[in-house]
């Protein structure tokens, strides 16, 4: 099972940048493909939500809130994915979580989600 790993979490002030980071780890040989990939985000005393999400095919989404401003990437060969974040406002202050879902070879569908990395945006 793909267990997925973020990084690059941390405080930066008003209008700064942080590259998140999301890094498939365990048994990434038995994957066959991975069909789905989605940043979530979720603040104090609010529910997880839907930050950005990359398919297979390439297509993303964005959350109306993030749109413009933060960018979704991948790179296949690494099996990891980015969330770029410019532009940073104090209501992006959240634990942002990667989930990824995955089928191995054996035809075994995975739904893994990350432990959370931390990112405060504050003066």
């Amino acid at each position: 099972q793909v267990q997925p790993v973020e990084s690059g979490g941390g405080l930066v002030q008003p209008g700064g940048s942080l590259s998140l980071s999301c890094a498939a780890s365990g048994r990434t040989n038995n994957i066959a493909a991975i069909n789905y990939m989605g940043w979530y985000r979720q603040a104090p005393g609010k529910q997880r939500e839907l930050v950005a999400n990359i398919f297979s095919s390439g297509r993303t989404n964005y959350a109306d809130s993030v749109k413009g401003r933060f960018t979704i990437s991948r790179d296949n060969a690494k099996i990891t994915w980015y969330l770029q974040m410019n532009s940073l406002k104090p209501e992006d202050t959240a634990v942002y979580y990667c989930n990824v879902k995955s089928r191995t070879w054996d035809g075994q569908n995975y739904d893994s989600w990350g432990q959370g990395t931390q990112v405060t945006v504050s003066s």
